[in-house]
């Protein structure tokens, strides 16, 4: 068993924890990353090395990178939430408070399986955007300033004088130069605004879509009408004049007529992709080794949500 660690990860979580200690206490071998070793490295690495378990501390897109390699070679992924915001492992119920909690895998461990997308040759457990966060991913100074990046960007895209330049398809036909487009693997929770952007269920087998609209007319106020728009629709088809379209679909794909790239955020990772772009979901991708006792799953029903199978 290794366990894959990116130190800088959630302003330094993996020290304040002691996870490193408490893993190795367990019997696990933990491996860092560093500026010549990223963690898909020292994934294979690891199972070159005859590792039968591949783990991960870290965020979203070092969660990804080791996520790719354990779908690609049949290991089994255990999931330590050391980032700031831990999509994925709260979405897999595990506790983002007390990311100790999560090697008790390691002694009492429930093996299951969950959803991958895919994007070309790379693999996304949260979603992949197009549009202002992928823009902002770009920018050398997001990671010391993310809130100062967004302004800085978001006013040309409220304005509609900023889009994605490509077509999506939505069940209302493809979308001309939509302003932001996020594909997720699974669909958002978007019924309750408590759990708003919430996946209870991880094996659908399907991606969730949702594009905002560039505007024709007055720009909408984006920022303000996203949710209203959302909660009053739920993923579907959408109604004409509506300023975003929630759906579900197994794929999902972007068009464009010139040949540059699009810039796209992958987990939080910027990346380039050519055009056509196709996001694809991949059933039962990725198995999982979770603790039994997992305090992050919502014990209250909540409206509209699926039952989790994870």
């Amino acid at each position: 068993m290794v366990i894959v660690t990116n130190p800088r990860s959630g302003g330094g979580k993996i020290a304040r924890f002691g996870l490193i200690d408490r893993a190795e206490s367990m019997g696990a071998q933990v491996w860092s990353t560093s500026a010549v070793q990223d963690a898909a490295l020292l994934a294979r690495r690891a199972v070159e090395k005859g590792a039968e378990v591949l783990g991960v501390a870290g965020g979203d897109g070092t969660v990804s990178a080791v996520a790719a390699v354990a779908s690609a070679t049949g290991r089994p992924l255990l999931v330590v939430p050391a980032g700031t915001r831990n999509h994925f492992a709260r979405d897999l119920g595990l506790d983002i408070r007390n990311p100790v909690s999560s090697l008790g895998a390691l002694t009492d461990g429930v093996l299951t399986r969950v959803d991958l997308g895919v994007v070309g040759p790379h693999v996304f457990v949260n979603n992949v955007s197009f549009g202002l966060y992928a823009d902002a991913l770009l920018d050398p100074g997001y990671r010391e300033d993310k809130a100062g990046t967004f302004a800085s960007l978001a006013p040309d895209y409220l304005k509609g004088a900023q889009w994605v330049e490509a077509d999506v398809d939505t069940p209302r036909g493809a979308v001309r130069f939509p302003q932001v487009v996020l594909i997720s693997n699974n669909p958002y929770h978007i019924a309750t605004p408590r759990y708003l952007g919430r996946r209870f269920v991880l094996t659908s087998g399907l991606l969730g879509g949702i594009v905002l609209k560039r505007p024709t007319d007055t720009p909408p106020d984006l920022l303000r009408n996203l949710r209203s728009q959302l909660l009053r629709h739920q993923p579907g088809p959408g109604t004409p004049g509506d300023a975003a379209i929630a759906w579900t679909a197994a794929s999902i794909t972007l068009h464009g007529l010139g040949q540059q790239p699009l810039h796209a955020g992958i987990d939080g990772e910027p990346v380039t992709l050519p055009l056509p772009v196709t996001c694809e979901a991949r059933p039962g991708g990725l198995r999982v080794l979770l603790p039994r006792d997992r305090p992050g799953i919502p014990r209250e029903p909540v409206p509209g949500a699926p039952k989790s199978t994870a």
